[in-house]
């Protein structure tokens, strides 16, 4: 059962999950996110021992065996680039995921507006008492 664990623990690693980041030639980076499921069965018996078998007198039969199974599934790609991030999913159906990211997404595009709405009212402002300056 240990070698086994092991086995899987060495397998099943962060970088299993999100991927390592690839950066495309137009500068997006693209990060892959999959979906990690393994099981894990195990299971012994000892039997009781003929009387007629010519073994050794502590000892019992033992059967047992163990299994493990490990499934990799895509889920999508992280995009981030051009100041945003987007999740882009394999599958057409929306998920928790992909909608905290469009949240995420919509959070930062409205704070870049009031930033720029800030600005363009200070700039403003500057030019109005400079036009009032010179005009005076």
């Amino acid at each position: 059962m240990k070698t086994t664990m092991t086995s899987l623990k060495e397998m099943v690693d962060v970088n299993t999950i999100i991927g390592d980041p690839v950066q495309s030639p137009d500068g997006l980076v693209i990060i892959p996110v999959s979906k990690v499921t393994f099981g894990f069965a195990s299971g012994g018996s000892e039997f009781i021992r003929n009387k007629d078998s010519e073994s050794n007198e502590g000892s019992f039969p033992f059967g047992g065996g163990s299994g493990a199974g490990l499934s990799v599934q895509p889920v999508g790609f992280i995009v981030a680039g051009n100041n945003q991030i987007k999740l882009l999913t394999v599958d057409e159906g929306n998920t928790a995921l992909s909608n905290l990211f469009d949240f995420a997404s919509k959070i930062t595009d409205s704070i870049q507006q009031t930033i720029n709405k800030n600005k363009e009212n200070q700039n403003n402002n500057v030019n109005q008492m400079d036009n009032n300056q010179t005009n005076s």
